[in-house]
């Protein structure tokens, strides 16, 4: 499935491809969010036409979505989204803290702002976490009260990706927040073993599956995870959870990495799950990740943040009004080469839904064009010569 092709010579970063039944991909690669079986904005040939690679939908929203008659109708993503190259989904994991623990604190991972910083009034926790699974609180005007609990434990996570039948799928896990402590952290890892236990054992396709590996902010857990995960059988390694750069700063970039990866295969690929932000990637790449998901391209992208070779700029902002200058003059996308900043500017000021799909087409060009800049750094021996025009530690 995964063969790696080169090492830097000066860290961990490799170049390597990933085979699929859908085709190849070549690492290190950024993966595209497409949610509900859709990137928002852009068609699947947008995508194809914008360099991308990967595609990583959602297994708790989809199930929410199709339901089980539903997905037991479903066609497929690849046929859904009219996408013949390969596709990723979660487990649902990360629901069962973005609907839980952090609507309960106000928080939620945002890029620019971490994880957990309060951004948001708290809401009501919907989750209520067993040893067996997960229950759900969802709407049903139906029901008293307006409410019902939907369960999803591993055996049914993994049957739900096999109804949406991703070339990759996921192991179910408990991600945890930087605000949990060692003891609840301890506890959430015993639960996340056995969970992906029960997925491997659950899964009857011949889809390949990624073990997760988590522990928080704890070295002696992330060791623990790394070490346990890699003695299973699967076919690649997903890092998820808290990391210290969410909330320490640069200086702490994602020591938590440099935890697990001395302990995970060398010859199985490396996921850096929802992380995906331009010195995020570099560092990832340094210490080994192979692929990061991550839905700031066309979050931003919708909001008017557009990225360019030395940062970010916003065209909301009345100073572009009459900027001549094009998009990213230093960028070969289909948008760069005919619209200017001030034209996208009074696009996003009239409220024009083209504004959107521009900005968000660009800014997916540009990190699928960032990833195939990192992957020739890494063949020719200047992975560190193009990081230091990217990051500033």
């Amino acid at each position: 499935m995964f063969r790696v092709l080169k090492k830097d010579s000066s860290s961990r970063a490799r170049l390597g491809i990933i085979e699929t039944p859908h085709g190849i991909i070549e690492t290190p690669s950024f993966v595209v969010v497409g949610t509900h079986a859709k990137v928002r904005e852009l068609s699947s040939q947008d995508l194809v036409r914008a360099k991308t690679q990967l595609i990583i939908s959602n297994t708790y929203h989809m199930w929410q979505k199709l339901g089980d008659k539903g997905l037991r109708k479903y066609p497929g993503l690849h046929e859904s989204m009219d996408w013949q190259r390969p596709l990723m989904t979660d487990s649902g994991g990360f629901q069962v803290f973005s609907l839980g623990f952090a609507r309960e604190l106000g928080g939620g991972k945002v890029a620019g702002k971490g994880l957990l910083q309060q951004e948001n009034t708290p809401e009501e926790n919907l989750v209520r976490i067993t040893e067996e699974g997960v229950f759900f609180s969802v709407q049903d005007e139906s029901a008293t009260g307006g409410k019902r609990e939907m369960f999803l434990d591993a055996k049914k996570s993994v049957w739900i990706q096999e109804k949406l039948g991703a070339d990759i799928i996921l192991a179910f896990d408990e991600p945890t927040s930087p605000l949990h402590d060692y003891k609840y952290n301890k506890e959430a890892l015993v639960r996340t073993h056995r969970w992906e236990e029960e997925s491997l054992k659950a899964k009857t396709t011949n889809q390949k599956m990624y073990g997760i590996v988590q522990g928080g902010l704890f070295e002696d857990l992330r060791n623990e995870s790394a070490r346990f995960v890699a003695g299973l059988d699967f076919d690649g390694f997903a890092l998820g959870g808290s990391f210290g750069s969410s909330f320490g700063g640069k200086e702490k970039s994602f020591n938590e990495i440099d935890w697990m990866v001395p302990f995970l295969p060398e010859d199985k690929p490396r996921h850096l799950l929802g992380i995906g932000l331009v010195h995020d990637i570099f560092m990832g790449v340094s210490k080994g990740v192979d692929t990061f998901d991550c839905v700031v391209p066309t979050r931003e992208g919708r909001h008017g943040h557009v990225y360019i070779s030395n940062g970010r700029i916003d065209l909301t902002k009345g100073k572009y009004h009459r900027d001549e200058t094009l998009l990213c003059p230093d960028c070969d996308c289909a948008v760069c080469t005919v619209i200017t900043r001030g034209e996208l500017y009074q696009l996003f000021r009239d409220k024009n839904p083209r504004a959107g799909y521009l900005a968000s087409f660009h800014n997916i060009y540009f990190f699928n064009n960032l990833m195939a800049k990192i992957r020739q750094s890494i063949a020719e021996d200047k992975f560190e010569e193009l990081k230091s025009k990217y990051v500033s530690l």
